[in-house]
């Protein structure tokens, strides 16, 4: 038996090994070495300069921004859900994820169409003789597109921890005389923080690392630190300081594994 789940696992790990572990070894590689070979430090060093401490400063607000939209917005709808009795394969539920089902990028476009000088929004406004707004190419636009692309990501564990709690312990919090306010506050959050946890960090850590929807809806004037490493991959070639910068984002990705590990041990929030 043991055989042949070590057998069932072999493309999984080939799979690992090829996609993850030696992607990993290179960036490790590339982030603390020289263009000849030589260790160094100094690709990890370069978040320090104004300009990439301008654009990790600036992506951790917009980050953080959206996240907290994300779970005003989701925390109520992921009430409402589990209220109506709406189970996980049902339909409504369908609905809701099937925008993730479209190439992301189409999605992004689709908010470009909206805000641009010309789109859908200032046509709206014009026709009501309205005066026309600048909304591409700011950062309330790439939270716009953030929010847009992340929130089912907030939705789907917090209701999913949401549909775990027993009917039968809020309603013994009713009878003990405890109002609406004081059992969201006692009962629902405390029971619903590790899908709280992983909603966060499933937002969190995307938004942070994006650089497609600063650069559709933020246009060439708003740089995130995504978008910085992109360019150094990308138009400047030089894989080396990409590589160390991109290190340096990973202390975020590991800073949330531990959040999870630490408050969702049983996988509670787990959106799949």
């Amino acid at each position: 038996m043991n055989n042949s789940k070590r057998l069932l696992a072999g493309p999984y790990l080939l799979w690992m090994t090829g996609f993850i572990i030696i992607p990993l070894i290179l960036i490790l590689y590339y982030g603390l070495t020289d263009r000849n070979g030589a260790f160094t430090l100094a690709n990890i060093t370069a978040i320090s300069t104004p300009e990439h401490m301008k654009a990790l400063w600036l992506s951790l607000v917009l980050s953080f921004v959206s996240t907290v939209i994300c779970l005003v917005l989701a925390y109520p709808l992921a009430m409402i859900l589990r209220h109506r009795g709406v189970g996980q394969k049902s339909f409504i539920v369908f609905i809701f994820i099937l925008p993730m089902w479209m190439n992301f990028l189409l999605r992004t476009l689709a908010w470009q169409t909206l805000l641009e000088k010309n789109g859908v929004i200032n046509g709206i406004l014009t026709m009501l003789h309205l005066p026309s707004q600048s909304l591409i190419n700011t950062p309330g636009a790439i939270i716009f597109g953030m929010v847009y692309n992340f929130l089912p990501f907030m939705v789907l564990p917090v209701y999913n921890v949401l549909c775990k709690i027993d009917d039968n312990t809020i309603n013994a919090a009713r009878d003990l005389g405890a109002s609406p306010f004081q059992t969201l506050i006692r009962i629902w959050l405390p029971l619903s923080f590790p899908g709280i946890v992983s909603g966060i960090t499933m937002v969190f850590v995307p938004a942070l690392t994006t650089f497609v929807i600063s650069n559709l809806l933020g246009g060439s004037k708003i740089l995130l630190i995504g978008n910085v490493i992109e360019q150094e991959f990308m138009k400047g070639s030089n894989w080396h300081q990409g590589s160390g910068l991109s290190l340096v984002l990973m202390i975020f990705i590991l800073i949330s594994m531990a959040l999870i590990a630490k408050y969702d041990k049983n996988g509670e929030g787990s959106a799949f």
